[in-house]
């Protein structure tokens, strides 16, 4: 848990407000509908329990439109997607959580993508 925070501490430092994207790499966004994943969402943003509805609400659509525009090859639609649970969860969260909440994005997105340079040999 202390590494995660960390990895998003310095995803906030470094983040900018554009959304990483990439065509072949939506399936993050599939995991925010894991229960586990989206509490810690929630913890993490401090959301209050109308924001908490409201953002499941949000996921689970996603979620579900987004199966059915890769399901059908649809990057446009899958776009659109996107730009649906950002919009939506903009207007959900304050600034300060939005800007939390896309960091956490851009950070899945690029560990998706992305090969890790050095392992952890200490186990």
């Amino acid at each position: 848990m202390k590494k995660i925070l960390i990895l998003v501490m310095v995803a906030i430092a470094t983040a900018t407000s554009s959304f990483a994207k990439s065509p072949v790499k939506y399936e993050s966004l599939y995991k925010l509908n894991n229960e586990r994943t989206f509490n810690s969402i929630v913890r993490f943003l401090n959301a209050n329990d109308n924001q908490k509805d409201q953002l499941m609400y949000v996921f689970y659509r996603t979620g579900k439109k987004l199966k059915k525009a890769l399901g059908n090859e649809d990057f446009i639609a899958a776009e659109k997607v996107v730009k649906y649970n950002l919009d939506n969860s903009r207007y959900i969260l304050d600034d300060e959580q939005y800007k939390m909440y896309e960091a956490v994005i851009n950070v899945s997105v690029y560990n998706d993508t992305e090969d890790f340079i050095a392992e952890n040999s200490s186990k």
